[in-house]
């Protein structure tokens, strides 16, 4: 297969069946077929990047729905923000998120400090 950036769905489809291809022929590292499927991958994850990037979740939604998740309500908060009327305000974006509050969320509900760090 000749190996070019992906600009279709079309495009996107021969290079997955030919990465399948060469997975089942399980090519020996270094060799041309082996140079080819890793140049397919990196040119089908450029095109996945391009095409269906998804982003981290806006802090405040990934707690909402994680509150949802594990069944919280806003006073299940308290332990994590210091009191109800902080978690509403923090709810409703009125204050930003402390460091302290990453750490405590990010524990407490399971949730990455990637995401809650995020700018909102």
């Amino acid at each position: 297969m000749k190996l070019k950036i992906i600009k279709n769905e079309e495009e996107y489809d021969r290079a997955l069946n030919r990465v399948d291809e060469l997975m089942e022929l399980n090519p020996k590292l270094d060799t041309a077929k082996s140079d080819e499927l890793e140049l397919l991958v990196l040119i089908i994850e450029k095109y996945e990047e391009l095409n269906w990037n998804i982003s981290l979740p806006d802090p405040i939604e990934a707690i909402k729905y994680r509150m949802e998740e594990m069944n919280l309500k806003q006073k299940d908060l308290v332990p994590y923000i210091g009191n109800k009327s902080k978690a509403s305000e923090l709810l409703n974006r009125k204050i930003p998120l402390s460091l302290s509050m990453i750490q405590k969320l990010s524990k407490g509900l399971s949730l990455s400090m990637d995401t809650l760090a995020r700018p909102i």
